[in-house]
């Protein structure tokens, strides 16, 4: 290991929490680390430990303490501060090894170190005058692994980088035509195909929901981009549809919000950018899937021409909708993309949003909501959540709840005036917009948005569910009882 390390610009080393000083002993110059150890475990038992070695190459290097039986989550989060420590300025070769472990255990540490690193040295977008300099990290060796190993890690770290991307640009930049230009260039670029529904087509097709919301726009360029992958071999297979709310900016409309609420709106598309995100991963890791992915791209301006509450709008599937809130546009636009995507009875209809403050307020910024028509995926999807490290909770979708959104003139309230439970009544809503025998789960974003990050990602916009999703769709066993869910 020492000579491997003395090639090295930076290293992370991960030994066991168990029997710390032992683990410490054994690495290359463990005196340094003994040292460092003795007089950090004051204000921490599993302290993470950062010192420049005494080689040629004075390779700076971040040692980590690996409790038994952590989560993806927790595994994640420790990476992500190792990770942190080493990617400094210079650093372009970084080793990690992860010593004392069995194989399966070892390689789940290995699969969260890579994971980190990539998300930590992905470059932002940057519009100071003096921009920082881009992070030099140019390879990673993990001892006893092979670049093949690490395929599907590089391929969601990209959607991941993607979807984070998108989300930060500012609103001058993304609004939903350059947006759509830009999906364009992607789907070129990747092989993808693209259609692109415009207002016009879209009235043809009966969305009135997604006008109502699009009505105020300075321009005519809002609409539902569809783009569409293929996986390798030629066996026929049902799609599976991705659906994202891209809502490029929001001011809440007539019931405008306040400055406070409106901030990090040129966010509100991070539906969008999740589902595509996901989409690029599965492509790139050559996934045998076929995709379709359905994103709705417009904005919720204010404006004489502002969709109003009290006025009834009719869905592209026939349902009208009484109006109650211009800030609930989220589910106006989704309504009718979720209809256009489950028309063609895909396999699974998963949608993203960031729909609701009430999801916010149930689980924190931590975890994000997950809502289904069949009950018996809501464990496997929380499962997925937890071996993913991107955690969801799944809620109630009881007919019941319904009640709530009763409209004395129309088929359904777009919302209720009261906010409780509004992440669960917006979902029993959206339901409403998908054929009754499709699959269907809606993830509410709420941990789209972290101070300092979340797990291994640094960013504030962190791009939660590409991983969880990406992991979601490779599941062989949950595709499988989809067949069978009720």
């Amino acid at each position: 290991m020492a000579s491997a390390l003395a090639k090295a610009d930076g290293a992370i080393l991960l030994v066991p929490a168990t029997r710390p000083e032992e683990a410490l002993a054994r690495l290359p110059h463990g005196e340094l680390w003994l040292r460092l150890y003795r007089a950090a475990r004051k204000d921490s038992p599993t302290p993470v430990l950062c010192a420049r070695l005494p080689n040629a190459r004075h390779t700076l290097a971040a040692v980590g303490f690996a409790k038994p039986g952590a989560s993806a989550f927790e595994r994640l989060v420790l990476a992500g501060k190792l990770a942190g420590k080493v990617l400094e300025r210079g650093v372009a070769r970084v080793e990690c090894h992860a010593t004392g472990f069995e194989a399966t255990e070892a390689a789940a540490w290995n699969e969260a170190l890579v994971t980190a690193l990539l998300a930590a040295a992905a470059p932002m977008p940057q519009r100071k005058s003096k921009a920082a300099p881009p992070c030099d990290l140019r390879a990673i060796d993990v001892r006893g692994a092979k670049t093949r190993d690490f395929a599907t890690c590089r391929a969601i770290a990209s959607g991941n980088h993607l979807a984070r991307w998108l989300a930060t640009l500012p609103p001058n930049e993304l609004e939903c035509v350059a947006y759509r230009k830009a999906l364009r260039q992607l789907a070129e670029r990747e092989g993808w195909s693209f259609r692109f529904f415009d207002e016009r087509a879209l009235k043809r097709l009966g969305a009135g929901a997604f006008l109502a919301v699009s009505r105020a726009n300075a321009h005519r360029g809002a609409g539902i981009v569809r783009l569409r992958y293929r996986g390798p071999g030629r066996a026929p297979r049902p799609a599976i549809a991705l659906v994202g709310k891209g809502i490029c900016f929001d001011t809440g409309g007539i019931n405008l919000k306040s400055a406070k609420g409106m901030y990090m709106m040129h966010g509100d598309m991070q539906g969008s950018a999740v589902a595509v995100g996901t989409l690029l991963a599965c492509s790139r890791s050559g996934a045998r899937l076929d995709l379709d992915c359905w994103l709705a791209l417009t904005e919720n301006e204010i404006g004489p021409n502002a969709y109003r509450p009290q006025e009834v709008v009719r869905a592209a599937n026939g349902v009208t909708i009484q109006v109650v809130h211009s800030d609930a546009e989220g589910r106006m636009a989704l309504a009718d993309t979720l209809t256009l995507a489950s028309r063609e009875r895909p396999r699974l209809v998963l949608d993203f949003a960031t729909l609701t403050g009430a999801c916010v307020n149930a689980l924190t910024d931590r975890y994000s909501g997950a809502f289904t028509n069949r009950a018996d995926l809501n464990e496997p999807l929380q499962a997925v959540g937890r071996s993913s490290g991107e955690r969801v909770w799944c809620f109630p979708m009881d007919e019941d709840f319904d009640h709530e959104i009763e409209s004395p003139i129309a088929d359904v309230l777009q919302c209720p005036l009261e906010s409780k439970g509004d992440h669960i009544l917006a979902a029993r809503f959206l339901q409403r917009f998908v054929e009754k025998d499709v699959p269907w789960v809606h993830v509410d974003l709420s941990s789209s948005e972290h101070k300092g990050g979340l797990a291994h990602v640094p960013t504030d916009l962190t791009g939660f569910g590409v991983r969880f999703a990406t992991q979601l769709l490779g599941d062989r066993t949950f595709l499988e009882r989809l067949a069978d869910s009720k």
